[in-house]
């Protein structure tokens, strides 16, 4: 009886300790990481200190205020037509290399460098008409040679005048004879309109080409223009400075805007340089770019660094807001590019608030 009552007692005394230890691991907190990062519930993310530095997280205070307004506009690279140029054979004919070989795309040649030769080949009629002229020339040519001759010979009985009207005849004759002897075998020198590097080629060794074919293209690197089409008839005049999107070293100046419609838009023309004058640019012709052009309006909103701006899983702009130490929650925006580096926050953002300008993109790759 009295071991029975010992063992109830103990039971008794170890229920309390059990019932505890159970309500202790169902109130434990979730486990978020190794690194204490998670996504939380409410879309916001943690982002321990420690790890804060290893991501070099950095933010700055909202401040409102005013800047240039911006247009977006998509445009392409073209040729400049003062810095570069196009090779075309004048005449058909059969290619031939220069004195260096042909020239492959990317290499840099001198203006006046002969990159190519045409040789001239004639219809058969017309190469057998221009045998028999050359024979006839030939032939008189001959005559005029002797006859001046017979008149050298009898200089001094025969007025100066006959002798010299002979030989301007046999001279004539010479001139003519070797212009249609070289035209039988006559090549066409294509040479290098303006120095810089070849931006594409189109033929080889032995290619027949027909006259105005596009041979060569030459380009200078540091020069070149941008174009681009609007539907506003007024924008030229609007216009305060450009930027490309993804080429920040490139300097923009607008040379003019069309009046007349090509395709319903009117084109607007830039200038590109690079900021490092004679340094090549970035660019390939015929490239896309997207162009930020500032407009002498003014709108209202906070400046930020373009990385401050990045995207949420609906695909939208936001930027993270931090809430606390640890505690960072995105906000939606709505943001216009100002240049190659900063954005305009028109909507979505308050003075005061702090944002991460450093870092965000790595933030919302948390999950």
């Amino acid at each position: 009886m009295k071991r029975t009552l010992s063992l109830v007692l103990l039971a008794l005394w170890l229920a309390p300790a059990q019932a505890h230890e159970g309500h202790a691991h169902e109130e434990e907190a979730p486990v978020v990481g190794a690194a204490g990062l998670a996504r939380l519930p409410d879309g916001s993310v943690n982002v321990p200190k420690a790890t804060q530095r290893r991501l070099a997280v950095r933010t700055a205070v909202s401040d409102v205020g005013e800047a240039a307004a911006t247009l977006q506009l998509p445009a392409r690279v073209v040729m400049d037509p003062n810095r570069s140029g196009r090779v075309q054979a004048v005449y058909g004919g059969r290619i031939e290399p220069g004195p260096r070989g042909l020239p492959v795309a990317g290499q840099a040649v001198k203006r006046g460098e002969v990159l190519a030769y045409v040789r001239y080949e004639a219809e058969p009629y017309a190469a057998a008409n221009q045998q028999s002229q050359l024979a006839e020339l030939r032939t008189q040519r001959v005559l005029a040679e002797q006859r001046v001759q017979r008149l050298e010979s009898l200089e001094g009985t025969v007025p100066r005048k006959e002798i010299d009207a002979a030989r301007a005849e046999l001279t004539g004759l010479r001139e003519r004879e070797a212009s249609v002897g070289a035209s039988l075998s006559r090549r066409e020198a294509l040479a290098a309109p303006v120095s810089g590097v070849v931006a594409s080629v189109s033929l080889v060794a032995g290619q027949v080409v027909q006259a105005r074919d596009v041979l060569f293209e030459v380009v200078d690197p540091a020069y070149m223009q941008v174009e681009a089409a609007t539907p506003d008839a007024t924008l030229g005049t609007r216009i305060a400075g450009a930027q490309l999107a993804d080429v920040p070293q490139a300097r923009l100046r607008l040379l003019g805007a069309a009046r007349a419609l090509r395709d319903g838009l009117l084109p607007l023309s830039f200038s590109v340089q690079s900021a490092q004058r004679g340094a090549a640019l970035p660019l390939a012709i015929g490239q896309p770019v997207q162009l930020i052009v500032q407009l002498k309006e003014r709108s209202r909103g906070v400046v930020l660094p373009a990385q401050a701006v990045v995207r949420n899983p609906a695909n939208e702009p936001v930027v993270w807001i931090k809430t606390s130490a640890e505690r960072f929650r995105p906000q939606p925006v709505v943001a216009q590019a100002l240049d190659a580096r900063t954005v305009l926050v028109t909507q979505g953002l308050e003075a005061g608030q702090r944002v991460v300008v450093q870092g965000a993109p790595l933030i919302a790759q948390i999950r």
